[in-house]
């Protein structure tokens, strides 16, 4: 069974520096109907312009991601890390009990990034902050794990039964890393995606639950991300 979440639909944001584009409900966009997907809470498709970002501010209990699309941004935050994530990283921080941090992007340039919260199994958990790059596994063009419970294959370990996989795909047809008795989360960064007689474009993206390795098509060149959800 699957759901169709169109790009069109999400709520929106403009703030002049921010244009953000929300998958679920976030600050003042309210649906009932889209208030998250199993452990997934946030998906939001920041633009941020250049000289410009997230003044500080707090977070608890919330495993957060950042996935750069195309720019870097300088991460600070009250652990003492300052680092600057860019195309290719993935950025991870569990807020726990209690993290404050900004962001902002010190270049000209537009960055462009997808915001991710999940829910942690446990709260009150220990702040924590990774980042790591994987660039040369998605030059292969194939499906990478970026995100699992244990860390498995490399992947950057967070507090969930979740894992997030990250796919820079030529043309092809190929099976998502799905069960059918887990849930599964397919949002479309770039290109176009087939499934299930389905086309999806940018910012669309589908809930897909009963799948037994539903098997996809990227048309041209796509990049994808793949949540697979307890």
């Amino acid at each position: 069974m699957m759901k169709i979440r169109r790009s069109q639909e999400r709520g929106h944001a403009e703030h002049g520096w921010l244009d953000s584009y929300h998958t679920f409900s976030f600050a003042g966009y309210y649906d009932p109907q889209h208030m998250g997907f199993r452990g997934l809470r946030v998906i939001n498709q920041d633009r941020i312009a250049g000289l410009s970002g997230f003044p500080t501010h707090p977070h608890r209990d919330m495993e957060i991601v950042s996935y750069m699309v195309d720019g870097e941004l300088t991460h600070k935050d009250s652990m003492g890390n300052v680092e600057v994530i860019r195309r290719g990283e993935v950025q991870y921080m569990c807020a726990g009990t209690g993290v404050a941090h900004s962001e902002y992007n010190a270049a000209e340039k537009e960055a462009h990034l997808l915001q991710i919260w999940i829910q942690p199994q446990e709260l009150g958990l220990k702040p924590a902050y990774g980042q790591k790059s994987f660039l040369p596994k998605f030059k292969t063009g194939k499906l990478v794990r970026v995100l699992s419970p244990d860390g498995a294959d490399g992947s950057v370990a967070i507090k969930q039964d979740a894992q997030l996989w990250v796919g820079w795909l030529a043309p092809q047809t190929l099976a998502l890393p799905l069960t059918k008795e887990r849930h599964g989360w397919l949002q479309v960064v770039k290109g176009e995606v087939k499934i299930h007689g389905e086309t999806l474009k940018p910012g669309d993206a589908v809930a897909l639950t009963h799948e037994e390795h539903p098997s996809m098509e990227a048309v041209g060149d796509t990049e994808i991300l793949f949540f697979d959800l307890a």
